[in-house]
């Protein structure tokens, strides 16, 4: 008899947990207008649409709790030299080359930067690759990332896996997070969970924000 995927995973001892700090920030990743407007060649349906709505919920409460917070998007320069072989393999990136579709390029209706956020642009899919995010959270003292944005397959996983090897907890938030279908989204998630991150929902974001304020 075949063994479960959860078994084979649970034997491997991919089951630990990891524990929140308590200085987090918030990084909200490429959620921009060409993800959530039918039409553009990056237009990634329900998921995502469902990834604004709880980005936006999630947004309020980091807000709300006075946490740093990080936006990404994406841009390159005519011709996307910049973008070198990720530009080239994947065609719908045009529509952040410089000049090409301003309105798409544009952050997500609900999502934009508010005065006193930081703000990275980057050219590949990690947030972290090639630009100064690792150490503005660094000097920032976090030790916690609440990770939001699309795709989750793509930008999500990546900057997830990097946000672990530069030393800090990763929090990928289920209800923020989305993908153009249900099955690269859930596949990551798991394979997240298991080694790299911890997946979490709001309600958990919610409570663990709120105990960041009754502890010295």
């Amino acid at each position: 008899m075949s063994e479960s995927l959860a078994n084979n995973y649970a034997r491997g001892g991919f089951t630990r947990q990891l524990t929140p700090g308590r200085r987090p920030a918030l990084l909200v990743i490429d959620l921009v207008a060409a993800y959530v407007t039918e039409g553009s060649p990056l237009f990634g349906g329900a998921g995502c649409l469902s990834a604004q709505r709880g980005a936006i919920a999630l947004l309020g409460l980091a807000r709300a709790a006075r946490i740093p917070i990080v936006h990404t998007n994406v841009a390159f320069q005519a011709g996307g030299r910049d973008g070198g072989v990720f530009f080239r393999k994947v065609p719908a990136l045009r529509c952040f080359e410089a000049g090409n579709s301003p309105e798409l390029a544009a952050f997500a209706s609900g999502l934009e930067p508010a005065p006193g956020e930081t703000l990275i642009t980057k050219q590949y899919a990690s947030a972290f690759f090639g630009t100064s995010l690792a150490s503005t959270l660094t000097s920032l003292g976090v030790d916690t990332v609440l990770i939001a944005g699309v795709s989750t397959s793509g930008c999500i996983r990546a900057s997830a896996v990097d946000c672990c090897q530069y030393g800090f907890v990763p929090l990928v938030v289920r209800d923020a997070v989305g993908d153009r279908a249900p099955e690269p989204h859930e596949a990551n998630l798991f394979d997240l969970q298991a080694k790299y991150a911890e997946v979490v929902e709001l309600p958990f974001v919610r409570d663990y924000l709120s105990s960041l304020s009754t502890v010295p």
